[in-house]
């Protein structure tokens, strides 16, 4: 019978059953505090700055490593209370290496969030020449310190807020080239139309997801530099987008509603992918289609294609559509696979009779692939 306390004072002593082998030692060794710190750290940035400090414990070359962190993920998920998650950021910013640079910040809240806190985390990522912030509050808007605004360092801002928030009206943002922003109202500026994307520009890529103009039915994106363009609309948020950016070369879109797409500079744009629902848009799909004739590439969810063929003999038609196209990708939701297995064989059998064709009347040699997603 095994006594454990002797047996194992037994394996102890016997030097032969206790001594590892020198490909034992290789395979066990430490590689990973063997990389330099660079690396390390860049390693760390993707990891949320709970989690980060907590590699102090490993061993003497991880204690002061995390103090010089060129990211901070602040999520107050990771606490069970507000106070300890208070506590947490105010000494990790008061321990933290001042003359290290902070290149990202992403901060993370959905309830109540102290005043004085939110204050002291934009302030110290502005002071330290951020260049990325991404702020997603459930409300309190109001309470984002200014100097984020004035951030000469920053070229990507994301900014997502749970209560409809007005879209600050003056912005100086030199270096901004991504924008990236959820929830926001945007303020006529003097006419019909609400043009806050102007003063930006470096700006490249811009996202917009539940955004709308506040008083007016316009919503003017106008910049030349901007390429990538993507929005996504709530049911509710019906309006008009007039394009004025002759660098755009990407859109997406995705929505319950389709709005009305407008601008000089539509022939530009080269790579589209749609997303729409409602059959109550049709006429507006077929229109964009119709604007967006120079295209190379479209990627349409199958769902897209279901509200285009609803429109009454569209098959019949002749349009002057898509005479450039060279990519056809339709998307075709899992479930709708798994529910008749035998269409993995023909998938196309899941996409509405004779779409594609419509689709490809001017353009008949470009590539087709129906993707399962």
């Amino acid at each position: 019978m095994f006594n454990y306390s002797r047996d194992v004072m037994l394996l102890r002593r016997n030097p032969k059953r206790g001594r590892k082998s020198e490909s034992e030692n290789e395979e066990n060794k430490d590689r990973l505090s063997d990389l330099p710190d660079c690396v390390l750290l860049h390693i760390l940035s993707f990891v949320n700055a709970k989690y980060a400090v907590q590699t102090c414990t490993l061993s003497t070359r991880w204690k002061d490593l995390w103090k010089r962190l060129p990211s901070l993920i602040l999520h107050s998920s990771d606490f069970f209370t507000l106070k300890s998650f208070a506590k947490f950021v105010s000494r990790l910013l008061t321990l933290r290496d001042g003359s290290t640079a902070l290149k990202g910040l992403d901060f993370n809240r959905y309830c109540f969030i102290q005043p004085h806190l939110l204050e002291r985390i934009v302030k110290y990522a502005v002071s330290h020449n951020v260049q990325r912030i991404g702020l997603s509050i459930m409300y309190g808007f109001e309470l984002v310190p200014p100097c984020i605004f004035s951030c000469e360092t920053l070229t990507s801002l994301k900014l997502e807020v749970r209560s409809k928030a007005l879209f600050p009206e003056s912005l100086n943002l030199p270096a901004l080239t991504t924008l990236h922003l959820v929830n926001f109202a945007f303020c006529a500026n003097g006419n019909d139309r609400a043009e806050p994307f102007s003063s930006f520009k470096r700006l490249n890529s811009l996202t917009i997801f539940y955004c709308c103009p506040s008083d007016v039915d316009i919503l003017c994106i106008s910049s030349t530099t901007l390429c990538n363009l993507t929005v996504d609309i709530s049911f509710r948020n019906v309006y008009t987008i007039d394009l004025s950016s002759p660098s755009l070369r990407t859109l997406a879109f995705k929505g319950r509603v389709l709005v009305t797409l407008t601008g000089r500079n539509l022939s530009s744009i080269e790579h589209v992918n749609l997303e729409i629902w409602s059959n109550k848009y049709s006429l507006i799909l077929l229109s964009w289609l119709l604007d967006l004739a120079n295209i190379k590439s479209l990627t349409v969810y199958s769902s897209t294609l279901e509200v285009l063929s609803s429109i009454p003999d569209i098959l019949e038609l002749k349009y002057p559509i898509l005479g450039g196209l060279k990519s056809l990708k339709v998307l075709v939701p899992e479930y709708k696979f798994r529910k008749a297995p035998a269409m993995l064989e023909d998938p196309f059998s899941l996409i509405p009779y004779g779409i594609v064709d419509f689709l490809l009347q001017n353009s008949p040699s470009a590539k087709v692939d129906v993707i399962k997603c």
